[in-house]
């Protein structure tokens, strides 16, 4: 008999859940650099668009079309019949294919901004094909894992962890992005747009509820509405310590709380409480996020620095790492078995192998997977595509930003900063951009001055307003302003992103241009120092130039006649 009741609950939840598409798609965007963005939204549409008939054709069968010990059963577009309890078939079917997508699309960040698009889209195919059904089955589909009692309610390890470790397995055998290491050092690429990545972040949170809360898939009873409250409670419980862990954590060890890594943090602690939401007591709750937060510092470094997997978003500590440290976990704080309330050793123990041979059957198949599609399409794009950008070669996108000028200055990268992928395509690019460069041609000034000069000011951004004031009281009014990054003899500062080093070698600066001709040029000069003297490194340069010529377009006035305002 179905119930109207559980059947919204459960039609809700998956909308939530595939609403999570948007927030991962917002937090890699804004992690990466802004020539991939274009790219890194049309992989996450494709992740569900490439999934959903995928998944309709072959893979529920597979997770849920039989009993048996290792896999479900055959039934392609779904024609058998099953027995969902309260809920029609194609509910079921549409909660499931969400949680499909959602294991496919935490790989797109780990192999962001040099993954060829189509040999993306055919592991997108193949995971929810196969990896994600037979490994699903043994948790959820009445498998040998599930007949052990291993526990994972809505998917640390089902989902999370096996699109994790794909993410590992692919970011490994891709290899880093140009200039990410540098004599084995690993170099910070920052993300352009922190405001999207915490957007996506904020989404993803907001969605988990319903990933985590409806996967009840009941709201008929008392016990199903107390259940569902726990979970909730649980679920932001463990987010939120997370989050506040991190923040203290990485401001203890990088002397300033790390943005992007916090913004990791609150979903590192999603990730790990997903597996025992159910079983958990807030308190449980509480320490699943605190360890979630300290391991998410500790593999984020780990696999920068020690392991050399080039990680952009850090979806493999996230999702691979607290994915299976939650599930873990639930063997420890289970109110009614795990080890911390009574229950021994056995339910830990489950647990420990359930994560065990999910991790060994997700290497081994996605290892398979990876190589072949690299021999058969190519894994990797070439050297001067990745370069320039992914968002030009491979979509024909100029920019995802028309109208917006975004300066990518996030690696400060040499022209020797290559990394595995070979110095002959790294030559053969340069080479390519010399052959089609136009040559300079220099000339000497010659003649006397002509009493105009050009003053080019270097200033702080928080200067600006006071010099323009100033400058305007002189009666300096024509100016050009540009926001423009560069370094003094400082050389700029040193920072930390995401654990790394990083040598801040270029800083924001504006850069005001004036021409005067009746104003005296030292009066000039006097009153720009008087507003941007603070007498700390960084306060700034002035530079004069002598001007041959002006030209009014408009009018046709030269010289001091073109500099004047007056008709």
């Amino acid at each position: 008999m179905y119930s109207s009741v559980d059947v919204i609950w459960t039609l809700i939840g998956a909308a939530l859940v595939f609403f999570m598409q948007a927030g991962f798609a917002l937090c890699e965007a804004g992690m990466t650099r802004a020539k991939n963005t274009g790219n890194i939204l049309m992989k996450n549409l494709m992740d569900f668009c490439i999934g959903t008939p995928v998944y309709w054709f072959v893979g529920f069968g597979i997770m849920f079309g039989g009993t048996g010990a290792l896999i479900g059963g055959f039934d392609p577009f779904i024609r058998g019949t099953y027995d969902f309890g309260t809920l029609p078939l194609y509910c079921y079917v549409i909660f499931q294919t969400v949680f499909c997508a959602t294991a496919a699309t935490i790989v797109s960040g780990s192999m962001a901004e040099r993954t060829n698009f189509k040999a993306y889209c055919i592991y997108s195919a193949m995971i929810s094909l196969l990896v994600y059904p037979i490994s699903g089955h043994w948790i959820w589909g009445g498998g040998w894992l599930s007949q052990l009692g291993f526990h994972d309610f809505a998917g640390s390890t089902a989902v999370h962890m096996v699109g994790g470790v794909s993410a590992c397995i692919g970011a490994s055998i891709l290899g880093p992005r140009i200039g990410k290491y540098k004599d084995g050092k690993p170099r910070a690429i920052l993300g352009h747009n922190l405001t999207a990545a915490a957007l996506g972040v904020f989404i993803l949170w907001f969605c988990w509820f319903g990933f985590n809360g409806t996967s009840t898939v009941a709201m008929s009873t008392d016990e199903n509405m107390l259940s569902a409250s726990l979970i909730f409670m649980n679920t932001n419980m463990a987010a939120a310590v997370a989050t506040c862990t991190v923040m203290i954590f990485t401001w203890i060890r990088y002397k300033k709380p790390d943005v992007s890594m916090s913004l990791n943090g609150s979903l590192a602690g999603l990730v790990a409480i997903t597996a025992g939401c159910d079983k958990v007591s807030p308190t449980g709750a509480f320490f699943i996020g605190l360890t979630a937060g300290i391991l998410l510092v500790l593999a984020v470094e780990f696999f920068d620095k020690v392991a050399k997997v080039d990680d952009p978003v850090g979806a493999i500590s996230v999702h691979g790492v607290c994915g299976a440290a939650g599930t873990i976990l639930t063997g420890l704080f289970a109110t009614d078995s795990g080890l911390f309330y009574g229950g021994g050793f056995h339910f830990l123990g489950v647990q420990i192998l359930g994560v065990a041979s999910v991790f060994l059957w997700v290497v081994v198949t996605m290892n398979i997977i990876f190589r072949v599609i690299d021999k058969l399409v190519g894994l990797r794009v070439p050297a001067d595509v990745e370069i320039d950008g992914l968002d030009y070669h491979e979509h024909g996108l100029v920019s995802a930003y028309s109208g917006f000028s975004i300066t990518d200055v996030s690696t400060g990268m040499e022209e020797n900063a290559n990394t595995d992928i070979g110095e002959a395509d790294y030559e053969k690019a340069s080479r390519k951009q010399k052959e089609i460069a136009v040559p300079v041609m220099r000339t000497e000034t010659i003649g006397e001055t002509t009493g105009m000069y050009k003053i080019s000011i270097i200033a702080k951004h928080s200067k600006y307003e006071a010099l323009k004031q100033a400058l305007n009281q002189i009666g300096v009014t024509g100016m050009t302003v540009t926001q423009v990054m560069g370094c003094g003899i400082q050389k700029g500062l040193s920072e930390r992103y995401r654990g790394i080093p990083m040598d801040v070698t270029v800083l924001p600066k504006m850069k005001i241009e004036v021409i005067v001709g009746n104003i005296p040029v030292e009066k000039v000069i006097e009153t720009a120092k008087k507003a941007l003297y603070t007498g700390h490194i960084g306060d700034g340069k002035i530079f004069v130039y002598d001007v041959k010529k002006v030209v009014k377009v408009r009018t046709g006035e030269e010289d001091l006649d073109a500099l004047n305002d007056v008709e």
